[in-house]
């Protein structure tokens, strides 16, 4: 999808369309005052307040009709610099623009207003020429905001748009989002039974329903199975700790802003993890170590907990509640690049058995100006940001380099994926760490006898697991190859009088080759329940009839499939585990 905040051409294009948008809404609610107006990565928006009005579908389709209006007439969009006086004078009816200016310094930067015809706004721009060129937009929704996002200020109208300089690129483009909400997967989570919310558990906090938590066990099994082989230790740590321990680490001066509030307890200060890193840390502490035992590779599948504004939270992709496919590598120095192209083959030996092929590295590194937000050690970061770039070039991949991408304490490689729906995220990473080994003062005995400190890489495959769900129902529909499936065969008895008992001895051979299996034996028309079994997208749906028992076959049809195909009952066991075994879509 487009990024109409980073494309440049459509940012002014949308930021014109949002004032004619305002324009518009002057012209029909002469009391109308705006707040802002911003291009954001889907279009644009305003925030209005229309006094107890709330908008409907009928007063967007009377802004839409007076904005295309306005575009007719043409009128130029003019800029005009003014004073901070000036402009407190001419807005000086309007709460939300005199907010705006007491935070403007005029000596810091100019001030300025852009008008077209009637309506003129508080702006920096820039813009297109004319309204005229704003021409081919549509409306999209609208919703309530409460002014600057705080719940205590009153809700204001907020309206969403598009526009672009051509209709038919408008068209592709709305034909695209006619698409994504078929693959949103709050939307297939829903259909097939697979997440809820609820507001009395807890907003950003989802629960998965028995399908959901089979789909979440199928990959936890499937990334620790991979690892074990790769002779990863998994082991198990509490979603808190003590606040002393995130001081030690750098997160409580770091990341404190994502964590959740602490809680005191009998005199301790709790608070629930953000990460796992700290708690690998100490698990690792906990025993003396030699180079022998290097490199000591731990995993976890472990809950944390982050803090998310109540408007960025979305299904089970952006959540307050989520469990990471975590590990932390304590090296040796000269283990660091064998270490980290290990990580990297997995990495892709995952994407490739997952189909997973629209992706691009990125190198993050810190921004150097930035005293804040890293750990101030230059020779530490010189030093873990030219070895990983050695590292990477070695292993010959492509990549890009992020400035102020890192993590507190080190830089890393991310992998980011270009889902079918919205914008391209960060699905697996590999960090480098001299940092948080040095701060636990981790130890091994070295070949000398000296002690000395590892090297922690930190990395995620496929990250949050709740985040890959959401990735991988979009990309797929909902339509899951057959291992990952809740159910993965249903059986339809065309008559329950005369096919029941086979059916029913199909079901259990099944359930002792460990396939998922329902047997679908309502008195219903097999047509009917041959669509339900179609809504649900079951990989296989078998249908029993008079022919199937007598020659003790099998008769399926494949999801997407109008094909009915008739086989062996032993063959057909061999095909349906040929398909889980090799995650056959």
């Amino acid at each position: 999808m487009i990024n109409f905040k980073e494309d440049e051409k459509l940012n002014k294009l949308n930021h014109s369309c949002a004032h004619m948008m305002a324009q518009a809404i002057k012209h029909l609610y002469p009391d109308a005052k705006f707040w802002v107006g911003p291009v954001v990565d889907t279009g644009f928006y305003y925030d209005v307040d229309l006094g107890d009005k709330v908008i409907t579908e009928s007063d967007i389709e009377a802004i839409s009709k007076e904005m295309k209006k306005i575009s007719k007439d043409g009128k130029r969009i003019v800029r005009n610099e003014i004073s901070k006086k000036e402009a407190l004078e001419q807005f000086k009816d309007d709460p939300y623009k005199l907010d705006l200016l007491s935070r403007m310094d005029e000596s810091e930067t100019a001030i300025s207003t852009y008008s077209q015809g009637d309506f003129t706004d508080l702006c920096r721009g820039p813009h297109v020429e004319s309204v005229k060129e704003c021409k081919y937009f549509k409306l999209i929704k609208f919703s309530g905001a409460y002014w600057k996002g705080d719940v205590n200020n009153k809700v204001l109208q907020r309206i969403y748009g598009v526009c672009f300089p051509s209709e038919e690129e408008l068209n592709v483009y709305l034909e695209e989002l006619e698409e994504a909400k078929t693959r949103d997967h709050r939307k297939l989570g829903k259909d097939l039974g697979i997440f809820m919310t609820h507001d009395l558990v807890g907003k950003g906090l989802p629960m998965y329903l028995p399908n959901g938590y089979i789909i979440w066990e199928e990959f936890e099994n499937y990334i620790k199975g991979k690892e074990k082989k790769l002779g990863y230790k998994h082991v198990l740590t509490p979603p808190l700790g003590n606040v002393e321990l995130y001081k030690t680490s750098g997160h409580w001066e770091h990341y404190q802003e994502s964590m959740f509030p602490k809680m005191e307890v009998e005199g301790e200060e709790f608070v629930l993890r953000p990460m796992n890193c700290p708690h690998h840390m100490m698990i690792y502490a906990n025993d003396i170590h030699s180079y022998r035992d290097l490199p000591l590779r731990i995993g976890e599948v472990a809950r944390d907990c982050r803090f998310e504004a109540s408007g960025a939270l979305k299904g089970i992709e952006r959540v307050r509640s989520f469990c990471q496919n975590d590990a932390h590598l304590f090296v040796t120095p000269e283990q660091i690049g064998s270490e980290f192209k290990s990580v990297v083959d997995l990495i892709l030996e995952v994407y490739k058995e997952l189909h997973i092929t629209d992706y691009h590295f990125e190198l993050s590194l810190r921004d150097p100006e930035d005293k804040v937000k890293y750990h101030p050690d230059d020779e530490m970061w010189n030093n873990a940001e030219n070895k990983l770039r050695e590292i990477l070039n070695e292993i010959g991949i492509p990549y890009v380099e992020k400035i102020g991408e890192a993590a507190f304490y080190g830089p890393k490689l991310d992998v980011q994926v270009r889902p079918a729906v919205g914008n391209e995220y960060t699905l697996s990473t590999c960090q480098i760490d001299f940092c948080l080994p040095m701060k636990f003062d981790l130890k091994y005995v070295d070949r000398d006898g000296e002690k000395k400190t590892p090297v922690v890489l930190h990395r995620a495959i496929l990250g949050s697991i709740d985040r890959f769900i959401a990735y991988y129902l979009e990309e797929t529909k909902g339509s899951l190859p057959t291992w990952l499936s809740p159910v993965q065969v249903n059986i339809l008895p065309v008559n329950n009088a005369y096919h029941l008992e086979y059916a029913e001895n199909i079901f259990h051979r099944l359930l002792q080759e460990n396939i998922r299996v329902e047997l679908d034996k309502r008195e219903e028309k097999v047509g009917y329940r041959m669509r339900e079994s179609v809504i649900r997208k079951i990989p296989f749906t078998l249908i029993i009839g008079q022919k199937e028992v007598e020659e003790n076959t099998i008769s399926y049809r494949k999801f997407g499939s109008e094909e009915t195909i008739t086989v062996d009952k032993e063959e057909f066991i061999k095909i349906l585990n040929e398909n889980i075994k090799n995650r056959i879509y």
